[in-house]
């Protein structure tokens, strides 16, 4: 599939890019009823995010491309089709390939929208 489906690219729920830890993607947030949060986020050019850590636990799938994750200096590759949950509070870092999709899901509120 060369992209998320229209419908999850809807603009209202475009993520603000004050909202990224990363340049030059392109994301797209769901709330959960019990305050999780879904994001669905595409990588049009190699890049790493800002090193920083989550007050509740996150788990990434790889849909399309690879990553890195580095963990508190521990380095994981990734690659379609594998997950990764990680525990809240820990400090991370990702490197994501041009053209990389990845799931995130959040056990709390991470991202806000763009406003239209």
């Amino acid at each position: 599939m060369p992209g998320f489906p229209a419908f999850i690219r809807n603009p209202l729920n475009r993520i603000a890019t004050s909202s990224q830890f990363t340049d030059d993607i392109e994301g797209y947030v769901f709330d959960g009823a019990d305050g999780s949060q879904v994001a669905l986020w595409t990588s049009s050019t190699d890049r790493v995010s800002k090193e920083h850590a989550h007050d509740f636990d996150e788990y990434v799938v790889v849909i399309e491309g690879s990553c890195a994750v580095v963990l508190e200096g521990r380095r994981i590759e990734l690659v379609a089709g594998q997950e990764l949950h990680i525990p809240k509070g820990t400090r991370q870092t990702m490197a994501v390939a041009a053209g990389t999709r990845t799931m995130h899901v959040f056990g709390g509120k991470r991202a806000k929208r763009e406003l239209p």
